[in-house]
């Protein structure tokens, strides 16, 4: 059993869930610099060992792994001081908000050599490996196109006072699950182009930047994929649609992994149709109030690493993964305000990052 330390209790309130139900792992030490939330954890969870100094978790010899939920900006540094102090990494997406900090981690990570592993939790969610578990087994033949949404009606996050500041863009905080679909099966995307809008409701709400797109990826081998993010509108009743969605369409049929509803649905190779849910399963996706904090997603993806960590293979994504996230996210970023096709590789090049 591999003993893991927690920095940041806002997110980590589902790693906090998800370790203390695993018999993978056990929680020696919980980190946040708010102390009444070190307090509320403490309490809720009834796990008094709590911290206020990341360092208490780094200095601590019986701590394995570090799980980081911090803000996005300071990912880096914290992954640095971890991977320093001999600790593997959990490290919740976005991965990192800067490339130039990308080298220090891909060196810091071949010298030290712990593991380090993106928390991308959409991965982790039954109808998606499920839909994963049949593609890669041949169910729908070669792979044509993917597309990939998250259509949300958020506009209760913009009571949050720093999703209206400048810095917050729904293309990082919302569009990373999709687009992480989209490079989890053509990871080799080299050219993006999207379009975005900030809507009405969006600008009335005071939102800085675009809270609807659309993009088209073209991967080296010629196929294509999109994606769309829309997050200040309704949205169709969940019996008709989900928030987000991941459609494969292959040769010799196609899927749909949908997210929130733990539904599936499949036309396979022999042209046989199923739709297929989980709701036996929603008390371990869903622990907390309605369908926030996805704590089950939390305790898949703990055992995916803990397995990778004590079998000694890679746990994915990996950092050079993560990393390729980025540059992808960032090349839309570009589109978005050039209103032009963007190439992946320039803006890896850009850092002199090397991925291959």
């Amino acid at each position: 059993m591999l003993t893991l330390g927690i920095l940041g209790l806002g997110e980590g309130r589902s790693t906090m869930s998800a370790a203390l139900n695993s018999p993978k792992w056990t929680l020696k030490t919980i980190c946040d610099r708010n102390e009444d939330l070190c307090r509320h954890r403490a309490e809720e969870f009834n796990f008094p060992h709590y911290t206020t100094k990341y360092q208490d978790l780094l200095d601590d010899p019986e701590i394995d792994a570090v799980a980081i939920y911090t803000p996005d900006h300071l990912h880096a540094e914290h992954v640095a001081q971890a991977l320093r102090a001999g600790k593997h990494v959990v490290c919740t997406k976005p991965f990192i908000d800067d490339l130039s900090k990308a080298n220090e981690l891909l060196e810091l990570s071949r010298t030290s050599g712990k593991k380090l592993f993106v928390g991308q939790s959409s991965r982790f969610f039954e109808p998606m490996k499920k839909q994963r578990a049949d593609y890669e087994a041949g169910l729908i033949g070669e792979l044509i196109t993917i597309e990939a949404y998250y259509h949300a009606d958020h506009r209760w996050f913009l009571e949050k006072g720093w999703s209206l500041e400048n810095a917050f863009k729904w293309l990082y905080g919302g569009l990373s699950h999709p687009v992480d679909f989209i490079r989890w099966y053509l990871p080799n995307i080299e050219e993006v182009m999207g379009y975005g809008m900030l809507s009405s409701n969006g600008a009335k709400g005071g939102l800085k930047h675009q809270d609807t797109m659309h993009f088209i990826f073209k991967a080296t081998d010629g196929r294509v994929a999109r994606v769309s993010g829309c997050y200040t509108g309704p949205v169709q009743p969940v019996t008709r649609d989900s928030e987000m969605s991941c459609i494969l369409r292959g040769t010799e049929g196609a899927s749909q992994g949908d997210y929130m509803d733990l539904r599936y649905a499949i036309t396979d190779k022999t042209g046989e149709e199923r739709i297929i849910t989980w709701e036996h399963k929603l008390k371990h996706y869903f622990r907390f109030e309605g369908k926030s904090h996805h704590a089950g997603e939390y305790q898949n993806y703990l055992e995916y690493f803990a397995d990778s960590i004590e079998q000694d293979f890679t746990a994915y994504p990996d950092l050079k993964e993560g990393i390729g996230t980025i540059a992808l996210l960032q090349a839309m970023d570009r589109s978005l305000s050039t209103g032009q096709p963007v190439k992946v590789q320039a803006l890896l090049a850009e850092h002199g990052i090397a991925l291959d």
